[in-house]
């Protein structure tokens, strides 16, 4: 059985993880779609909110002894080349894209806050809520801005998801 340090150092390591896959997906979006293109300010706006996130979880890492995930330089580049794959599609696909991952994210920081209820760790629970409510509206910004037009999008969606969750997965054991 896990003790709630190990389990609250799990969470911190996946949840690293993740923002720093956020920060590379939308680098290989702005790489293709350039700091002019479609969307270009939101994607770009998005990114600086998901490098704070990043940074605020790197502290705590610091400050807790919590190793990252040995995956990151894996995230790195799959995450580069989900962005970039899918600002190739356009811009409507890259859309697609931030729509899918934020919903996973959107799930698994519920996930958490649910595991946090009791109180144990008030730091990491309020950081967790702050960042949730970021990325709803990143996923909410995403689909205004025609997400669901994407070609194929539930096929997209539904792929990037998954990719989402098997991350997450790998992400808290390795």
């Amino acid at each position: 059985m896990r003790s709630d340090k190990t389990d609250t150092a799990c969470m911190i390591r996946v949840d690293q993880a993740g923002e720093y896959g956020a920060t590379r997906i939308y680098a290989g979006q702005l790489a293709v779609l350039g700091s002019n293109g479609p969307h270009a300010g939101e994607i770009a706006g998005m990114a600086r909110q998901e490098d704070d996130h990043l940074a605020r979880f790197n502290a705590l890492m610091a400050q807790r002894g919590v190793r990252p995930t040995l995956l990151q330089p894996f995230w790195s580049v799959a995450g580069f080349a989900l962005g970039a794959a899918t600002a190739l599609i356009g811009p409507k696909a890259a859309m697609a894209c931030t729509a899918a991952v934020e919903e996973e994210i959107d799930r698994h920081y519920t996930a958490q806050l649910d595991e946090l209820s009791g109180g144990d760790d008030p730091e990491l629970a309020t950081l967790v809520e702050a960042f949730r409510a970021d990325e709803r509206e990143h996923r909410d910004a995403a689909l205004a801005a025609g997400a669901e037009q994407a070609p194929a999008y539930p096929l997209l969606s539904g792929a990037i998801r998954a990719g989402c969750r098997l991350a997450i997965r790998l992400s808290e054991r390795i």
